[in-house]
């Protein structure tokens, strides 16, 4: 049995701490909320993410960081990206305190606004690899609904280090949730993080009355300009066909429990943006992602028309079906180059 710190108490948080417990760890679940801490507590509930789910009892809900990190060995960062470099600054001076420092691993999904960061290295910028090692890397495709379920799931443990990823596909591995490992950390998180850009667009498309067509046409195109953009940054190709590329980009692209997909078909069905982020009640990744896409690959030079097309509709009031007219006149030219 391995002591494990959940940092995140949303439903992906809540439903990845339930699973470790179930398989028999002790699992600290920590939030700022304290309402829905005392909730875990005393109900086994989690009621504002996640209706009709009981949490296995074993697990405890931290609104104190020095019990929830005491002597742990992981810790999971499940936040969202534009709170990683914040938790990560409160958490150090608990961590330098362990006399063995944890396993750093994150399952969020986005990239760093400001810095264009991916979020293994924002964690790096403040918990340096010479103290934490390695950090590892959870993705692939999964909507804490259907895990809650015990649908049959499959995800991808990426880290620079085999070993750690190794380990932390032991501990989460089970009769219904199974993890890969992989050495690609930059292609499973540039995959994780774009993908949500591309469901944006798969949502508005289906807000706006196209078929299959025109969806199967989108995602495909999608997982090419992710490959390219990866690929610029230093990954590996074959990451974008796996479960972290394609598996995540298809779960994300056609169900109605995607946020970036619901949020892109409230749009295309002709609500403004920020009336949608407010009734979502959630973060929407996509959103923010699109914009530190659309600069960062004019930066590198890569091509992502869907990508550009998607930041335009959301901060410069693109009309939808104009884009898309847009984008299908594009020059025209070869699939593969």
């Amino acid at each position: 049995m391995s002591k494990i710190t959940v940092l995140g108490t949303g439903s992906w948080g809540t439903i990845l701490g339930n699973l470790l417990a179930e398989n028999g760890h002790e699992v600290h679940l920590w939030g700022n909320n304290p309402a829905v801490i005392d909730e875990i507590n005393q109900k086994h509930t989690n009621n504002h993410y996640l209706t009709d789910f009981t949490i296995n009892q074993s697990l405890v809900a931290d609104h104190d960081l020095a019990a929830a990190l005491k002597d742990t060995e992981v810790v999971l960062f499940v936040v969202p990206t534009n709170a990683i470099r914040s938790v990560a600054k409160e958490i150090l001076p608990y961590l330098t305190k362990c006399e063995n420092p944890p396993i750093l691993v994150h399952a969020a999904k986005g990239i760093e606004l400001k810095t264009k960061l991916r979020i293994s290295e924002v964690l790096k910028t403040i918990l340096p690899t010479e103290k934490f090692g390695e950090v590892v890397v959870i993705s692939g495709p999964s909507h804490a609904e259907d895990v809650a379920k015990r649908d049959l799931t499959a995800l991808t443990a990426a880290s620079k280090d085999l070993s750690r990823a190794q380990k932390i596909q032991r501990l989460f591995g089970n009769e219904y949730f199974r993890l890969y490992t992989n050495t690609d950390v930059v292609g499973v998180e540039i995959g994780a993080a774009l993908k949500n850009v591309i469901a944006i667009g798969a949502g508005i498309v289906h807000g706006l009355g196209y078929g299959d067509n025109t969806k199967a046409a989108l995602m495909t195109r999608g997982l090419a300009e992710i490959t390219r953009f990866g690929v610029k940054l230093g990954a590996d190709p074959l990451t974008f066909s796996g479960l972290s590329g394609v598996g995540d980009l298809i779960v994300t692209c056609t169900s109605v429990n995607s946020r970036n997909w619901r949020a892109g078909n409230q749009l295309g069905q002709g609500q403004k943006l920020a009336d949608v982020l407010e009734q979502m009640g959630q973060v929407v990744e996509g959103v923010t992602t699109a914009q530190a896409v659309h600069f960062e690959a004019k930066d590198l030079g890569v091509s992502v028309p869907i990508t550009d097309s998607i930041y335009e509709i959301l901060y410069e009031g693109q009309d939808l079906k104009e884009g898309i007219v847009k984008l299908m006149n594009r020059d025209l030219k070869a699939e593969f180059n």
